[in-house]
């Protein structure tokens, strides 16, 4: 049985507590992007995306997921534990020497969920293509999902991506944007205005879903069972999700500022206050 919304609202807010307690033990990681994207990822895995029990690395005949903006890992290694991928435990040795959980995720370490190293943005799409294709040639009636941040789309190679998806056909592709509008530098429109990206989008032959309320479990269960809805008809399918960049923690949203930076302890007591602990931490 699928978990309800409350049950998925009080996952998210556990999730939160990882993220913070995790980059504030190293003082490094992104909990911004994390935070921004912890309701989007719950329910993803909790809901939306059709899982087989266990992890094998082909993910046949299973829906999969591939990170693009790979910076975000604190909140992809905190959902994947709190899936069932590996010990919630393990969090505790995130970015540490000779740890599975890397500061971007790799494949090299083994650990189970992660199908692809990232971190070297743009290149998430290409690979998510080539994932999508895969699966149409072996029969497999399975959507590839991915996430990619919008500063990423910068980056050149994303829109070959999206051009040769859109030619081809690859129609079990869901691609979800995050559309906090900051990235490291600054405001994604001072650093490089990239006009509507859903425009941008359609122009290239895709279906565009919008959920303008990002960080709502209602509202992204309701805009991914549209994009769901959109599948293989022909088009892949971007969803662009407006997210707010440090969500769940009052200080660090409306700013880029928490882009890459650790809360010191004081603001980590702040924020964890603003976050009760749900489900138990690690």
């Amino acid at each position: 049985m699928k978990p309800n919304t409350q049950q998925l609202n009080d996952l998210t807010v556990q999730v939160r507590r990882d993220i913070l307690r995790m980059v504030h033990a190293v003082n490094s990681g992104h909990p911004g992007g994390s935070l921004g994207c912890a309701e989007f990822l719950v329910s993803l895995y909790q809901s939306i995306m059709d899982r087989k029990d266990g992890w094998d690395m082909d993910g046949k005949d299973e829906d999969i997921f591939i990170l693009s903006n790979g910076h975000i890992s604190p909140v992809f290694y905190s959902v994947l534990a709190r899936s069932g991928y590996f010990p919630v435990s393990e969090l505790a040795t995130f970015r540490l020497l000779n740890s599975r959980l890397q500061g971007h995720p790799t494949t090299h370490e083994g650990l189970p969920g992660v199908r692809v190293a990232s971190g070297s943005l743009g290149q998430g799409m290409s690979v998510a293509v080539g994932a999508a294709q895969t699966k149409k040639l072996n029969k497999d009636n399975h959507i590839v999902y991915t996430l990619h941040g919008d500063g990423e789309l910068q980056e050149g190679q994303n829109w070959e991506a999206i051009m040769y998806a859109a030619a081809y056909k690859v129609d079990n592709l869901i691609a979800t944007v995050d559309l906090n509008g900051k990235q490291i530098d600054g405001p994604t429109d001072e650093v490089l205005p990239m006009g509507s990206i859903g425009a941008k989008f359609a122009a290239f032959g895709w279906d565009v879903v919008e959920i303008a309320q990002g960080n709502n479990i209602d509202a992204i269960l309701t805009g991914m069972a549209d994009a769901k809805a959109k599948a293989f008809n022909g088009k892949p399918v971007v969803v662009l999700l407006r997210t707010e960049m440090g969500n769940g923690v009052d200080f660090m949203m409306h700013t880029h500022a928490w882009h890459g930076k650790a809360p010191n302890d004081a603001q980590l007591e702040s924020a964890l206050t603003q976050n009760a602990e749900t489900l138990g931490d690690y």
